[in-house]
């Protein structure tokens, strides 16, 4: 049965929570045929979303850059997001909010007289880099692949142009790796598929400052940063600065914050887990538990 690809999840199109295996969108959907949508994606742990309020405030922005503005409340989305993960039965989930341009009447070329559709998933929480990894930490296939410039999509608009990011994902399996790293059009480093990356040397943590997706881990990183007195650049970041880093780190809603011990197969350091890399992510853990960062399923619903 086509069911039986599917995990365990639920998901909400059409005004109406419905099976996985039963959410489709029609084939002339501007999404589907252009890449023309945006999304977000917000996790749940032990019951509880974390940061949901920045995850929304990114889709509206997103939607507005698009020019088809969302036309649900930000209360109304927050009970979609709950109604998924609580139809789903799940306790620790990764759960998706879509826009796409829709589908003008007759197919005509216009994106403008299409219509907007909102949908949303909840499946069970996925990981980069599974916990019981973290000590080996990722290696990291460093690409010649330029990510697409800033000059030609925002990538402040969370997007599904992966094409340049499935590429070098590709690359990186064949060759024994375990996710891929592209570079910008100054051949700095930029970011890989759904994270950011973050290097650690005598000045502190530094992370791309341009070209990149503003992520809402990014950003937890900077508010842990700072709670740690730990300082933070936002500068280019070459390739050989890279490579003599001290400790290097991912950060994705996928994950959290994840060690990179290997780029290309070649140590960082000693190849082990760093000591900013460890405060960062203990401290963004223990966030989950704190009403301040995080929201209860139950609350919402």
């Amino acid at each position: 049965m086509m069911s039986d690809i599917f995990p365990k999840g639920s998901a909400w199109m059409n005004e109406e929570f419905i099976r996985l295996s039963e959410a489709k969108i029609p084939i002339l959907d501007w999404g589907f045929l252009r890449s023309d949508a945006t999304y977000d994606v917000v996790h749940v742990w032990k019951g509880r979303f974390f940061q949901l309020d920045k995850h929304i405030d990114r889709f509206f922005k997103s939607t507005e850059k698009l020019r088809m503005p969302c036309s649900l409340s930000r209360e109304e989305i927050k009970r979609i997001l709950a109604g998924c993960v609580k139809k789903a039965d799940l306790e620790d989930s990764y759960v998706e909010m879509i826009q796409t341009r829709g589908m003008s009447p007759n197919f005509v070329r216009d994106p403008r007289k299409a219509t907007p559709r909102f949908m949303a998933f909840a499946v069970p929480f996925g990981w980069i880099l599974r916990p019981e990894d973290f000590e080996k930490g990722l290696d990291v296939y460093l690409t010649d692949i330029t990510r697409i410039p800033p000059s030609s999509i925002d990538p402040t608009i969370k997007n599904y142009h992966w094409m340049d990011l499935v590429t070098g994902m590709l690359d990186a399996y064949e060759r024994g790796h375990h996710t891929a790293l592209l570079v910008d059009e100054d051949n700095n480093i930029s970011e890989g598929p759904g994270f950011n990356i973050f290097s650690v040397d005598e000045n502190g943590i530094n992370t791309p400052d341009h070209g990149v997706l503003e992520g809402i881990t990014r950003q937890t990183v900077f508010d842990l940063a700072k709670e740690l007195n730990i300082n933070v650049n936002k500068k280019s970041i070459t390739i050989e600065m890279l490579k003599s880093s001290e400790e290097l780190f991912a950060t994705s809603t996928a994950g959290g914050v994840m060690p990179i011990t290997k780029v290309s197969g070649e140590n960082i350091k000693q190849g082990t887990v760093g000591d900013v890399t460890r405060k960062i992510h203990k401290l963004y853990w223990d966030k989950h538990f704190d009403s301040e960062w995080s929201t209860s399923i139950n609350d919402l619903l």
